[in-house]
């Protein structure tokens, strides 16, 4: 599937990287990235040797065409109405089992180059499991289309990856959790830049 992934994102798509991936070789970490399309996780995938274990909004994730597709991918949905303890439940579990877990913190997708506020689910993973955090950025011309464009017709995207976000781990208070969200969201706008 990496290798079907890869052809899809590089031959058919363009992908430019910008700055390759610096994700571990092995154990746990979060890949946070801004949010374009319903493309973006294939063409993170495609940059990374390692498989992603993403979040994604559970009314897609229910899609009867994709829903055995992203089970067999170990994809978590994620409700977007308030908090969602199952699905922050098995991302831990995720982590523990030392896999990457792919998060899109702005919780949906932003269709101008702005970023939109970060939410603070993958700083309170972050702070809670202690596994590094790196960031990514995304565009191109995937950016805002509905689903089915973004993944039939040809697109140009370009990617930047970036190195471990540094996070005060001192203090997971509300406080904490928001200069960790803080530090994740500048992290990607530097990218951006």
């Amino acid at each position: 599937m990496q290798a079907i992934n890869r052809l899809y994102t590089r031959v058919y798509h363009t992908l430019d990287v910008r700055s390759p991936q610096r994700l571990p070789d092995s154990g746990p970490a979060i890949l946070i990235c801004n949010h374009t399309s319903s493309l973006d996780p294939h063409l993170i995938q495609a940059c990374c040797p390692r498989l992603i274990t993403w979040m994604m909004a559970k009314e897609y994730y229910e899609l009867p065409v994709l829903n055995t597709l992203l089970r067999i991918l170990g994809v978590i949905p994620v409700t977007r109405s308030g908090r969602d303890m199952s699905a922050t439940r098995a991302a831990l579990r995720a982590l523990e089992n030392g896999q990457i877990l792919g998060v899109f913190p702005e919780g949906k997708i932003e269709t101008t180059r702005n970023l939109l506020p970060f939410q603070t689910g993958a700083a309170m993973m972050a702070m809670k499991s202690g596994v590094p955090v790196f960031p990514a950025y995304l565009d191109g011309t995937q950016r805002g289309r509905e689903m089915v464009p973004a993944l039939l017709l040809p697109q140009h995207a370009t990617i930047a990856f970036g190195p471990q976000v540094v996070l005060n781990r001192a203090s997971a208070d509300r406080d904490g959790l928001l200069r960790a969200t803080a530090a994740m969201q500048s992290a990607v706008e530097l990218l951006r830049q």
